[in-house]
């Protein structure tokens, strides 16, 4: 997916687009409500920009037809990511809850697409909390034969992992492309190497995964449940 040139640069902080969704200032209110129930699902988000679509009345109903957003430096549960572009259909809202300021905004889980970039510092920053460093390990024991994983650092279309060598100070590296299949990312050093599969939630489809101009960029669907 590319970047919508719809949306409005980053920046500007929440915004609404009124003219298409002609849902005026209940629209506004929900994307107050929105940014701040992003925010608290977060724990950072550097910039966010909202456009919702909606008439009045079936926002009355708690009928959202549809968001987008688009965000910078974030860190969702110790992930930390460069960039977020998500799109979303058919959203039903609690709306009452929603104006009064609660956390429970969502009456129903909905699918988003969209997509995520994360530089070789926003790698090595989430494989190293404590939430995700097992993840790391294993990856380095996987490709590599030894762990822990010490250093994640995007070369060209590669993926070199580093981790510490036995009796010397320099540590033992390989390359490994990258790519989506079956939902999930998969790493392989070389043609007949070793081959890693990251453990996906079950909620989220990958659907396109590569390496450039020094970020990983990850593409799909996902659901987001209340």
């Amino acid at each position: 997916m590319s970047p919508d040139s719809s949306l409005p640069p980053p920046g500007a902080g929440a915004s609404v687009d009124g003219n298409r969704s002609g849902g005026g200032p209940l629209l506004a209110l929900l994307a107050r409500a929105l940014e701040l129930w992003l925010r608290q699902q977060c724990q950072e988000i550097d910039s966010l920009e909202i456009q919702l679509e909606g008439s009045a009345a079936r926002l009355l109903q708690g009928k959202l037809e549809g968001a987008r957003l688009r965000a910078r430096r974030v860190v969702f549960q110790d992930l930390r990511f460069e960039s977020v572009e998500l799109t979303g259909e058919s959203i039903l809202l609690q709306v009452g809850s929603a104006l009064r300021g609660q956390a429970s905004l969502l009456q129903e889980p909905f699918r988003v697409r969209g997509q995520i970039s994360l530089s070789s510092d926003d790698l090595n920053r989430s494989l190293g909390s404590a939430q995700w460093r097992q993840l790391g390990d294993n990856l380095a024991e996987e490709l590599l034969g030894v762990s822990p994983l010490v250093r994640v650092r995007i070369l060209d279309r590669r993926l070199v992992l580093s981790a510490p060598s036995a009796g010397s100070d320099r540590p033992i590296e390989v390359a490994a492309t990258l790519a989506a299949s079956d939902g999930t990312v998969v790493l392989q050093t070389q043609a007949e190497g070793p081959i890693y599969r990251v453990p996906m939630d079950p909620a989220i489809h990958i659907e396109r995964a590569e390496l450039e101009a020094g970020t990983l960029l990850l593409e799909g669907e996902a659901l987001v449940r209340p």
